[in-house]
């Protein structure tokens, strides 16, 4: 069971999760604008295994980190109507929250291909940001053009500390980009996250989220109840999960 409490000041959900013997309390930014399309891409993206749950068999992430979950959005490109209705919730949330920017970029390598068809969905010009520059040639982390002043919105596959995504909007920033915000498919919801982004100051908003894919795949029967018990159990302390 979830109970949303009143935002506090700085625009942050208090979210306190509990069930059994578990009891969680913590807060999350206020980053998924519409219910119903958060669980929906969740549906989705579990339907066609971009997003795998699979708590009796954990997955070892890059970090070291053992995880109920992996998320590999660029999956959703291999089928058209998905990728469309990403692509399009994607870009009515860029031009409901932003209005039309001057520039689409897209986080490398993930969010490039996301990123192109949000920018073709707006009619808007398209580049797309490297970890690090290149080492050979123009030595480029940029590619495409933006000019200083323009004004950006950041697209992103997923979210997890968000360190590779900020990475990409001081980038930005640092050629005179106007970053306006970022527009993700999914994030994990962790703390941390919620951090560093207010510490960056840049705002997030994600399709779906960790919540509502645990909620979708709940109802929907995709998981059993004890199952669900260990992804809660995840979130609590990711980093020392086993």
């Amino acid at each position: 069971m979830e109970k949303r409490l009143p935002l506090d000041f700085s625009g942050r959900w208090f979210v306190k999760i509990s069930g059994d013997s578990l009891t969680k309390t913590s807060y999350i930014c206020a980053m998924v604008l519409d219910k119903g399309i958060a669980k929906k891409t969740a549906e989705l993206l579990l339907q066609i295994n971009a997003i795998k749950l699979e708590p009796e068999n954990p997955f070892t992430w890059a970090s070291g980190w053992k995880s109920p979950i992996y998320c590999d959005n660029r999956v959703m490109l291999s089928y058209p109507e998905i990728r469309n209705f990403v692509r399009e919730e994607m870009a009515k949330q860029v031009e409901n929250l932003y209005g039309k920017p001057d520039v689409i970029a897209g986080v490398a390598t993930g969010a490039i291909g996301i990123g192109i068809l949000v920018a073709e969905a707006l009619g808007l010009p398209f580049i797309y940001v490297r970890p690090e520059p290149k080492s050979h040639g123009r030595q480029n982390q940029i590619e495409g053009n933006l000019e200083s002043g323009q004004s950006v919105v950041v697209i992103e596959d997923l979210i997890s500390t968000g360190k590779s995504s900020l990475n990409a909007v001081r980038a930005l920033k640092e050629q005179g980009a106007n970053v306006k915000g970022m527009v993700a498919i999914f994030t994990y919801g962790f703390p941390v996250a919620s951090t560093n982004f207010e510490e960056e100051n840049v705002e997030l908003h994600t399709l779906s989220d960790y919540d509502h894919l645990v909620e979708q795949a709940s109802e929907t029967h995709y998981i059993k109840e004890s199952q669900l018990k260990t992804l809660l159990q995840w979130r609590t302390n990711p980093q020392q999960w086993k």
